[in-house]
């Protein structure tokens, strides 16, 4: 391996994609990962967001930006969505900081510099008849038309093992590739377009696919990446107890702001144009340090 590899251990190393992993991940959009993180460290995952919950915080945000998804308890037992945990909590950061999961993904995407963009903290509670528990299907670049790359991923991390009882993540196989989306204002729609999966079938229709449902079983520690563009969703939690994870969004290098208007012709803005520095020409920085911090090649 070349010296940036130097800050991981040798197990850490054989934690790897191989170069038949890669390979799977363009044809296919998604991996799944070895066990990159230990009990201990779902462990602490998991008390540190009781602690949140609890009203908790390491740093709070300088302003509040639009969209901004942040369950508090007068919200009631929904789905809890709660952004930037990575820089509120610095338990939860300091995990997410762990060279060898930046380096999978780097290996993955092919990049030479991995980046936050964002880390969602959610609680799936056990009640399956609540809508919020269903996440519709859509791909992830669409909520992001401020970034320039389509090379971005997800790593979507479990705090225990997660299967299709818990509403695990359910992947649709080589949609990334797909060229021809939906131009409809959101990707996710109201509980009919969940029941008849209107999007998603209308765009499998579009570029001439058949779609494949995948739901990953993923161990505890272990966690899947999946493509930017890659269609996925899931399902309610039909288990006895909630599902805790955290969907942590990251970026290649060649990332930057670009200027984006909706089909309306109003800038569309993402909720870090709120948040972050702003470059020399007084554009939104999505390398900012404080909130978007760069992951791999790792310091050791």
């Amino acid at each position: 391996m070349v010296s940036e590899y130097s800050v991981l251990t040798d197990e850490e190393l054989r934690l790897l994609p191989s170069d038949e992993d890669v390979l799977r991940y363009e044809k296919t959009g998604w991996y799944l990962s070895q066990k990159l993180l230990s009990d201990a460290e779902t462990e602490t995952l998991t008390q540190a967001s009781e602690r949140f919950y609890a009203g908790h915080r390491d740093r709070e945000l300088p302003t509040r930006p639009d969209r901004l998804a942040d369950w508090s308890p007068a919200d009631g037992e929904i789905q809890r969505n709660n952004d930037y945990i990575h820089y509120r909590d610095e338990a939860i950061a300091g995990i997410l900081r762990k060279p060898v999961v930046a380096a999978v993904a780097a290996r993955l995407a092919r990049t030479p510099e991995i980046r936050t963009f964002m880390a969602t903290l959610i609680y799936k509670p056990a009640a399956p008849e609540e809508k919020s528990n269903i996440v519709s299907w859509h791909f992830d670049k669409y909520f992001w038309p401020t970034c320039s790359s389509d090379n971005m991923l997800t790593a979507f991390i479990p705090f225990h093992d997660c299967t299709e009882e818990t509403g695990t993540i359910t992947m649709v196989p080589g949609s990334h590739r797909w060229k021809l989306r939906h131009g409809a204002e959101r990707p996710t729609g109201d509980p009919a377009d969940v029941a008849r999966e209107y999007l998603l079938e209308g765009d499998a229709a579009r570029n001439g696919a058949s779609v494949e449902r995948v739901p990953v079983h993923i161990p505890r520690g272990h966690m899947t990446f999946h493509h930017c563009m890659l269609y996925h969703g899931s399902g309610p939690n039909r288990s006895p107890a909630p599902r805790r994870a955290i969907s942590f969004h990251l970026q290649d290098g060649a990332n930057t702001y670009r200027h984006y208007r909706n089909s309306e012709g109003r800038q569309q803005p993402y909720k870090h144009d709120a948040l972050v520095r702003r470059t020399p020409a007084g554009e939104p920085d999505y390398a900012d340090p404080d909130f978007c911090p760069t992951l791999w090649p790792a310091r050791g």
